[in-house]
């Protein structure tokens, strides 16, 4: 067990006696998300330079995914922290000090769509925008948001002159948590709700402009940051999916299905659908391992990741997203009726891993795009 699968362990408790009034609250409460800070948490894939802990990507998986099992939610608040946190190798480095090491405790979270819009001022960057899903704002010290420039001296482009979009960074008090936005079915808990900001000044290079190489020479930092986020979107459907399964053993051991003298785990359905249900995670974990080991060999010759190896990235992190959800399907429905009260985890576990592969990293056509890719033919979008 590495040290930050062994914190994440370590929290699992205090998640799940508060998880219901996380899903009640629909925001992660802050007294716990500071304690989670101060124990690292959040500064997974921080520099080293920066006092962060620059972990191996399947140690970064692993601990998201040990903090899923607890509370889906409390996996993604950390995931969208965590995977902010990366912008710190892209930042310009009094900026990338000022606000992650210099700061220890620091939470970060942000929305990478270039939704917002930048003019260029002599003071830096003046930005507009409303963002939707912006997980964990409420317990952040600062918040991004994706901008695209708007045209007149020629910072619209980029290099190869495509349209040029940033990642500007916010102190959280110059911006607006629309509180009411956030009402799903699933993940309420992450408070998620839409961010905004009115002509608000960021200072001059307190931005990364997405896509661009990361400042700090480290393997961890030839991995595409793409890749990163689709994995940690994916592992906490993972541990999502790890709950469900503990969950309906749990439950079948003791449960005696209406008509029958036997309980839930003597009858072979269940067992089959539970063995079912472990191989689709085992599987989908198996290949996440392979695709990162294949990957992390690589950068760590110092080479950076192609076409092919950032396509499979994204393919053990879709795959991980879907047969989370239909393992968590299959317990599930093997639960019968017991499954569909609030008491029951199985039903929170239903709704929120089914949020989670609508997010657009996992989401069905992503497959469409590594199809491409294995069929010789360019991506059509970023991988």
């Amino acid at each position: 067990m590495t040290d930050s699968v062994a914190i994440a362990r370590s929290f699992q408790d205090q998640l799940r006696a508060q998880s219901d009034a996380i899903e009640a609250a629909r925001r992660f409460p802050q007294p716990l998300a500071s304690r989670m800070a101060a124990a690292g948490m959040f500064r997974l894939l921080v520099p080293a330079c920066y006092n962060g802990a620059q972990v191996h990507p399947q140690e970064f998986f692993d601990a998201l995914a040990t903090t899923a099992e607890a509370d889906g939610a409390a996996g993604w608040c950390q995931m969208i922290a965590v995977t902010t946190g990366l912008m710190s190798a892209t930042l310009p480095e009094t900026w990338a000090r000022r606000i992650y090491a210099d700061n220890p405790d620091v939470i970060t979270t942000g929305v990478t769509a270039p939704v917002g819009r930048a003019q260029r001022v002599s003071e830096g960057l003046l930005v507009s925008g409303r963002w939707p899903f912006g997980s964990g704002s409420q317990i952040s010290d600062w918040i991004c948001g994706g901008v695209m420039i708007d045209s007149g001296d020629g910072l619209e482009q980029n290099d190869q002159g495509a349209p040029r979009s940033l990642l500007v960074f916010f102190p959280a008090a110059d911006v607006t948590v629309h509180d009411q936005t956030w009402r799903t079915s699933g993940l309420r808990g992450t408070g998620s709700h839409d961010i905004e900001v009115s002509e608000l000044l960021v200072p001059e290079g307190r931005w990364v402009e997405l896509g661009s190489r990361s400042l700090v020479d480290a393997p961890l930092y030839r991995f595409p940051t793409l890749g990163l986020l689709a994995l940690g979107v994916s592992a906490v459907a993972i541990g999502i999916a790890r709950h469900a399964l503990s969950a309906f053993v749990e439950l079948a051991s003791g449960k005696v299905p209406t008509g029958s003298g036997r309980t839930l785990a003597e009858r072979s359905a269940a067992q089959k659908d539970l063995a079912q249900a472990e191989a689709l995670l085992q599987s989908a974990t198996a290949l996440t391992r392979e695709a990162i080991a294949e990957s992390w060999s690589r950068a760590e010759a110092g080479e950076r990741l192609d076409t092919a190896n950032k396509a499979r990235l994204r393919l053990a992190a879709t795959n991980n997203a879907w047969s989370a959800a239909k393992a968590v399907d299959l317990v599930y429905h093997a639960a019968g009726g017991s499954a569909i009260y609030e008491t029951s985890p199985l039903q929170r576990c239903f709704r929120d891993v089914h949020v989670a592969t609508q997010h657009i990293m996992v989401a069905q056509p992503t497959y469409e795009v590594v199809g491409r890719v294995q069929l010789g033919m360019p991506p059509r979008s970023m991988l």
